[in-house]
């Protein structure tokens, strides 16, 4: 049975919780609830695993915080003999506007410390990445505050159906492959999707 690690980025703790880094965490909770599955508390992650149309699915949220989470995904692709072939990354991305996501098969770290560091931590590119775009309404140098900051109301209105588009695209990619995840929602969404 083919097995998959999904890895929701973000950081641990309460005031963590509601922010824009965190997006991947919100993610990953709503695929553990549509899977009907619970996290548990594993070396360097919460884990939640499940069968999913003859799949084994492994979701983690690395407790390492944001910047050390290749030590994460490194040990649970190796704890559960996955190739990072079927790993699959889920983060923010500033440059991309808000509610929009971008699959890749593989790529640079954008900037972004919690890919820089998985990419130096496996020593390659070649994993597949899920970003979610969550805008830059910042002035320069607010970078930090800004993604760590919480989601204004606008955004917490949109935000469940952006996570349904994504769980859409993560089930695209586990039963019809990256190509066709690609070409079905890496394009900017009409507002009423």
């Amino acid at each position: 049975m083919k097995k998959y690690l999904i890895a929701g980025l973000g950081n641990p703790g309460p005031e963590y919780k509601y922010t824009r880094h965190n997006v991947g965490f919100l993610v990953a909770d709503d695929l553990a609830r549509a899977l009907d599955v619970n996290f548990v508390s594993g070396r360097y992650a919460q884990v939640a695993k499940a069968r999913y149309r003859g799949k084994i699915i492994v979701i983690i949220k690395p407790q390492t915080y944001m910047n050390l989470s290749g030590k994460a995904v490194r040990y649970w692709l190796d704890k559960e003999n996955i190739p990072p072939e079927n790993l699959m990354v889920i983060t923010d991305d500033i440059n991309l506007p808000f509610g929009q996501i971008r699959i890749r098969a593989k790529g640079s770290h954008g900037g972004h410390n919690g890919l820089r560091n998985i990419i130096e931590t496996l020593g390659t590119e070649r994993f597949a990445r899920l970003r979610i775009g969550v805008g830059k309404d910042f002035a320069p140098g607010e970078q930090v505050d800004y993604v760590l900051g919480r989601w204004s109301e606008a955004e917490i209105r949109w935000l469940p159906g952006i996570i349904d588009r994504v769980l859409d695209a993560l089930r695209t990619w586990l039963l019809e492959g990256m190509q066709k995840a690609m070409t079905l929602y890496n394009r900017k969404p009409a507002k009423d999707e």
